[in-house]
C-alpha cells in the first residue's frame, strides 16, 4: 500500500489504524535534536510514530498505562529506533575530492552607481563589509553586508574641453549619468603632470574606490568602456556611426594602452590604490556600440585590433614598473564571443593575457563550459567579470549563477549595477535624481552566495545542477547553497565522500531566502542536524538555501 498524506507529511498506517499529529515537542538531547510532530497510535496497540523535517519515523516504545489521546513525555521512551517511511525527494552528493579552483571573490563595477553614490559610507559598509548595516533614508530593516573583496573602476572616456576647436562629441540619447570623466584631456601630451591630464575629475567614483579598498576589498581592477573621446574616428565615446566598425583611430592605439597604463600607475603612486589587472575593453566584439543610439561609453574593437592593444597595454604596463599588474580581456558579452576573440587574438597576445572576463549576457545561452575548457587548457584564470539583467526578483540571477558554477566554473563573480532602476540593481535606485526607492529582492538571494563562499575556499563540484559547494580547509567547513525551483520538497544532501563528514547530530546552520518579489529574506535557522553523513531541509518553492556543516575534513 502506498504512503497517505497526513499534516503534509507521507506516512504509512499500520492494521492497528491511522495515526494523528498531536503536538510538537523538543526532542531531549541524546535522543535526535530538532522539531518533532508526535503522531499518536490509536489505543488498539503501543506503537507511536513522531516525524521531523523527513518524514515520519517508527518508534517502538514501552509506555506503561497507556491511555488513548494522552500526550507522553518523551522520557519514557525505552527505545529510538529510526525506520525511515519517507525519504528526501532529492538528493545530491557533494564531490570532497574534485577541485574547482580557488575562490577569488564577490564584486561590483564601480561605474555608473558610484558616481552617484560614491561618498556614501553606508553603501561602501552595505557591499564591502558583512556588518549588519542600515540604508540610510529608507525604511527597510538593515541590510546584511554582501562582503565584497573585488571592485572594478571604470577610466573615464569622456571631458569637456576643447582641442584646437574640436569637442566631444555627445550621443543624442546618451544617459547623463553614464558619461564618465576621463584623465587625459588631450593630446597634446603624454606627460600625466603637464595640462593634459586632469586628476581631479571623477571624484565620487575614486570615493567608493578607496572606501572599498579601507574596508578590505583587495582585489581591484581598472577596465574601460571606451577609450578617450579623442582617441575615437568620430571623436564620440559611444561608439562609431557604424556600431560594428572600430572606433579608436589606428594611430591611437598605443596610446589608449598608455592612457590605461598611466591610470594604474597614478593610482598606485596618488591614490594607495594598486590594481591587479587592467583590462582595455568592453564587450569589443559587439556591434551595438553605436554612436547615434549609444545611452553609455562603448565602442567595438575587432579581434585583429585587440591583440594589437594587449600587446601595447603590456609593454606600457611592464615600461612604467607595473610588470605584476595582469592583463585581462576582453570582456566579451557573450561566452560565444568569449571564445572567438581568445581563439582570435593568436598566440603573442594569448600569451600576454593572465586572465579571461567574460559576460554574462548571453544568459541560459552559450557554450560556457567550451570557453572554460580552452581558458582552462591555457592555464588561464576565468572570471564571470559582469552579470546584470532587470529581474529584480532574483529568479533570473540565481538560475544563471548556478549554469555559471555548473559549466563555466569561475573563480569570481562580479555584478554590474549594485544601485540602478527598473530590476537591474540590488538596491532599487535612480542614478540621475540620487534616489533610493528599496531593496530589491535579488540583493539577499546574492547574500546567500556571497556572505559564505568566501575568498580563499576550494570550489567543489556540488554534484548537482541545483548545487554549490565550497569548502573552508582553515575552518573545516563545508559551504552549501542549493535551490529549489519546484514545488517544495525536501533536499537531501550526502556527505558520504569526505573523509570526515562532519560530527553527528551537530546543527547545521541555515539562511533561507524566497525568490520572488516578496517572502523571506535572508532568514537564519537553526534546526538542521547532520545524521550521521546526511542532512536535509524542506525548500518551498523558488527557494535558495544555504548551509554551512562545521568538523568537516576532505
Amino acid at each position: 500500500m502506498g504512503p497517505n498524506i497526513r499534516d503534509g507529511v507521507p506516512w504509512r498506517p499500520t492494521s492497528l489504524g491511522p495515526c494523528r499529529p498531536r503536538r510538537s515537542y523538543d526532542i531531549l538531547p541524546g535522543t535526535w535534536a530538532g522539531q518533532f510532530t508526535l503522531l499518536e497510535q490509536n489505543p488498539s496497540g503501543p506503537a507511536l510514530f513522531i516525524r521531523n523535517g523527513l518524514g515520519p519515523f517508527i518508534l517502538a516504545s514501552s509506555i506503561s498505562g497507556y491511555e488513548p489521546h494522552r500526550m507522553f513525555p518523551l522520557l519514557c521512551l525505552t527505545a529510538l529506533l529510526p525506520f525511515p517511511l519517507a525519504s528526501a525527494d532529492l538528493t545530491t552528493t557533494i564531490a570532497a575530492k574534485s577541485n574547482l579552483g580557488t575562490w577569488e571573490g564577490w564584486g561590483t563595477s564601480l561605474a555608473w552607481w558610484a558616481q552617484a553614490f560614491g561618498t556614501r559610507d553606508d553603501l561602501a559598509d552595505i557591499f564591502f563589509t558583512l556588518k549588519t548595516v542600515p540604508l540610510s533614508g529608507v525604511n527597510t530593516p538593515s541590510l546584511p553586508g554582501l562582503g565584497f573583496n573585488i571592485a572594478r573602476y571604470n577610466a573615464g572616456a569622456c571631458s569637456s574641453n576643447s582641442i584646437n576647436g574640436t569637442r566631444m562629441v555627445v550621443s543624442p540619447k546618451m544617459i547623463p549619468s553614464r558619461k564618465m570623466q576621463g584623465f587625459w584631456i588631450d593630446w597634446t601630451s603624454s606627460d600625466v603632470a603637464s595640462a593634459s591630464w586632469d586628476w581631479s575629475v571623477d571624484v565620487a567614483q575614486r570615493a567608493m574606490l578607496t572606501k572599498a579598498r579601507d574596508r578590505g576589498a583587495d582585489v581591484l581592477e581598472l577596465f574601460s568602456n571606451s577609450p578617450m573621446w579623442w582617441m575615437c574616428v568620430n571623436h564620440n565615446p559611444s561608439g562609431a556611426d557604424d556600431g560594428a566598425k572600430d572606433n579608436l583611430q589606428s594611430w591611437n592605439q598605443q596610446q589608449h594602452a598608455v592612457y590605461m597604463a598611466a591610470v594604474a600607475l597614478q593610482a598606485d603612486r596618488k591614490w594607495g590604490v594598486k590594481f591587479q589587472s587592467v583590462d582595455a575593453f568592453n564587450e569589443p566584439s559587439a556591434g551595438w556600440w553605436s554612436g547615434k543610439t549609444g545611452t553609455q561609453e562603448g565602442c567595438h574593437f575587432d579581434v585583429k585590433t585587440q591583440a594589437i592593444v594587449i600587446g601595447h597595454l603590456r609593454d606600457a604596463l611592464d615600461e612604467r614598473g607595473l610588470k605584476g599588474v595582469m592583463v585581462s580581456a576582453s570582456d566579451e558579452s557573450h561566452y560565444d564571443q568569449a571564445i572567438d576573440a581568445f581563439n582570435g587574438v593568436g598566440e603573442k597576445a594569448r600569451g600576454q593575457i593572465a586572465r579571461v572576463n567574460v559576460h554574462g549576457y548571453q544568459y541560459a545561452g552559450g557554450k560556457r563550459d567550451k570557453l572554460f575548457e580552452i581558458v582552462s587548457k591555457a592555464g588561464k584564470k576565468l572570471w564571470q567579470s559582469e552579470y546584470g539583467e532587470g529581474d529584480a526578483t532574483g529568479k533570473d540571477m540565481v538560475s544563471n549563477m548556478f549554469l555559471d558554477f555548473r559549466w563555466l566554473k569561475p573563480t569570481a563573480w562580479v555584478y554590474w549595477q549594485v544601485l540602478d532602476g527598473g530590476g537591474w540593481g540590488l538596491i532599487d535606485a535612480d542614478n540621475e535624481s540620487k534616489r533610493i526607492a528599496g531593496v530589491n529582492q535579488k540583493y539577499f538571494v546574492l547574500a546567500q552566495f556571497a556572505r559564505h563562499i568566501r575568498p580563499g575556499m576550494r570550489m567543489l563540484d556540488g554534484g548537482s545542477d541545483y548545487t554549490v559547494a565550497a569548502y573552508d580547509a582553515a575552518a573545516k567547513k563545508l559551504v552549501i547553497v542549493a535551490v529549489n525551483w519546484g514545488n517544495a520538497q525536501f533536499l537531501n544532501f550526502d556527505l558520504s565522500k569526505f573523509g570526515t563528514p562532519g560530527v553527528n547530530g551537530a546543527v547545521v546552520k541555515r539562511w533561507a531566502t524566497q525568490i520572488g518579489t516578496s517572502g523571506t529574506r535572508y532568514a537564519e535557522y537553526g534546526d538542521t542536524t547532520l545524521s550521521g553523513i546526511k542532512f536535509w531541509s524542506k525548500f518551498e518553492k523558488n527557494m535558495v538555501q544555504t548551509f554551512e556543516v562545521s568538523g568537516v575534513s576532505l
